[in-house]
């Protein structure tokens, strides 16, 4: 048994995917970078098994999935992600920060979106 501590984050960092993703007329149908990253805020462990925690994988497959979709807003992008996030039992908090390289000519365009139960 895993001694059970206050707090447990799992993470998900500079994950890459490439999306249709903008609101200028040059971004629509033309899919550009983000890069992802989403930490979630979990019940304490108290087992050594998967189902104690959340799986990485299934992180990745909602922004995989995300990616997919027409969406103009990294914003948007980024609080449909944490809402996603949330829908898992053990997650209490979830904060998704999504940077768009491409955005600005020098520099990083970036969000950060933070939801909690």
């Amino acid at each position: 048994m895993v001694e059970s501590c206050s707090t447990t984050r799992v993470a998900v960092r500079d994950l890459p995917l490439m999306a249709d993703i903008g609101i200028n007329p040059d971004e629509i149908g033309t899919f550009q970078p983000l890069v992802v990253s989403i930490t979630l805020l979990v019940d304490p462990v108290t087992e050594d098994m998967l189902g104690a925690t959340i799986d990485y994988r299934r992180v990745h497959e909602l922004a995989r999935m995300l990616a997919e979709k027409r969406i103009g807003l990294i914003e948007t992008f980024g609080a449909e992600l944490a809402r996603s996030c949330l829908a898992f039992d053990r997650v209490r908090q979830v904060e998704v920060t999504i940077d768009k390289p491409r955005a600005l000519p020098s520099g990083m365009a970036s969000v950060m979106i933070s939801m909690a139960r």
